[in-house]
């Protein structure tokens, strides 16, 4: 499928809910082309096609668990659940980071995932303002890892959050 295909079918699917999770955000809902399986495959792949080179695949909760465990499938790799604070049993390691409507903890297992010296492609839906790939990209550094490359399937470009990731390489498969 080509780049303006796969374009296409992501705006396609995609509805907007004004005023959520605040008043004033207009959100970008991706559940409908995650609920359509060919959809989802071609999100994948191309997704997977970006990620090449990486050892395991991050995935930031809750919609880059379903796009990173897609991925890591696709790539023979495994893959890292990153999860918002307070969602883990202890130890953990955590970053702390802000939104564009308030702040945020992403965490990790701090034993049990051995990071050191891995080369991590990090998965999510949208890029906003960066935030939150640019903690997981930390993160990721604090436990020894490699932040090689963040893909996602839908950017707000006038959020800069391309920005807030340099000099990560970024790929997402619409920028509106």
């Amino acid at each position: 499928m080509t780049t303006t295909d796969i374009a296409t079918l992501i705006a396609s699917h995609m509805r907007e809910v004004s005023d959520f999770p605040e008043p004033g955000i207009q959100f970008k809902d991706l559940t409908p082309l995650f609920a359509d399986a060919a959809g989802l495959a071609a999100v994948t792949d191309a997704l997977a096609e970006a990620a090449r080179g990486a050892d395991l695949v991050a995935g930031i909760d809750a919609r880059g668990f379903l796009l990173g465990a897609a991925v890591a499938i696709r790539l023979g790799t495994g893959v890292l659940a990153v999860r918002k604070g307070g969602k883990l049993p202890p130890p953990v390691r955590s970053e702390t980071y802000q939104l564009e409507y308030g702040t945020a903890t992403l965490e990790i297992p701090a034993d049990g995932v051995e990071l050191s010296g891995r080369r991590v492609v990090i998965i999510d839906d949208v890029l906003a303002t960066g935030g939150t790939l640019a903690a997981a990209a930390r993160l990721l550094g604090h436990c020894g890892a490699t932040a090689t490359h963040a893909a996602v399937v839908l950017e707000l470009a006038a959020l800069g959050g391309r920005d807030a990731l340099a000099p990560l390489t970024v790929t997402s498969l619409l920028a509106i």
